[in-house]
């Protein structure tokens, strides 16, 4: 129960990589605040786990690209909890297709909700946490950040905005006690890879070293590890979760 006493909020909660967090922090002890846009009854299902286990779970419908309602999902967190102590900026989408058939909507709207969006999450959590003096950021980027990809310009784009988001941060807040870092997972098995083809599935599965695909689980446990005081001397780095992918 290391995280006991905590509330941690997650973004993008209701599925794949930001349901497993949520758990795996509630496991750690924590209390959550689960953030979701659309799918209420995922939610739901995920609010009732959590409380069958012991742990409150608030759940939060916001769009993270509208930088009023992170205010408003922030002010519902510390009006029920009174604190934030962690925050896991995950919420993201994908618009993929090759630059010159990206319509400039597509561009926009990745970038709205990918980084803009986690900049509304980092600025509206950081202001009660310069009042505790303590607080853990972890963003989720992606190993195409690193790499970038074909027909993923605009993700690939947001993605490694965030890593440099992310060390901006962590250089402002590192002496008032707030840690701030990101994981980069590589391929995941959740919804967003299920859709892929077979034949691009294996030719995903030929470029890692591993010869398989992550699952969820794998990167909660590495979040958890960040948000925990066992990773009490680490600030501004990326930690790669892909199987070799990258090096």
């Amino acid at each position: 129960m290391e995280l006991a006493g905590k509330v941690a909020i997650v973004t993008g909660a209701s599925r794949g990589i930001g349901r497993a967090i949520a758990e795996n922090l509630a496991e750690a002890g924590a209390d959550i605040v689960a953030v979701y846009q659309r799918n209420s009854a995922k939610v739901a299902e995920l609010v009732q786990l959590l409380e069958s286990r012991g742990r409150t779970c608030l759940s939060v419908q916001a769009d993270v690209a509208q930088e009023a309602e992170v205010e408003t999902l922030v002010q519902h967190t510390l009006d029920r909890f009174g604190k934030v102590d962690v925050l896991i900026n995950n919420a993201g989408i994908t618009r993929d297709t090759l630059i010159m058939r990206m319509k400039t909507e597509d561009w926009a709207q990745v970038l709205d909700v990918n980084l803009t969006g986690m900049f509304y999450c980092l600025k509206a959590v950081t202001k009660p946490m310069l009042k505790q003096r303590s607080g853990k950021i972890v963003f989720i980027t992606s190993v195409i950040g690193v790499t970038g990809n074909a027909g993923q310009a605009n993700y690939a784009a947001s993605k490694a905005g965030v890593i440099g988001l992310m060390k901006s941060a962590a250089q402002e807040f590192a002496s008032r006690g707030i840690q701030v870092n990101a994981v980069a997972p590589g391929f995941i098995q959740t919804d967003m890879t299920e859709g892929l083809s077979e034949k691009v599935k294996a030719a995903i599965l030929e470029k890692i070293p591993m010869n398989r695909m992550g699952c969820p689980e794998e990167v909660a446990e590495a979040v958890r590890f960040l948000a925990s005081d066992r990773a009490g001397y680490i600030t501004g780095q990326v930690i790669h979760i892909n199987g070799g992918l990258y090096m």
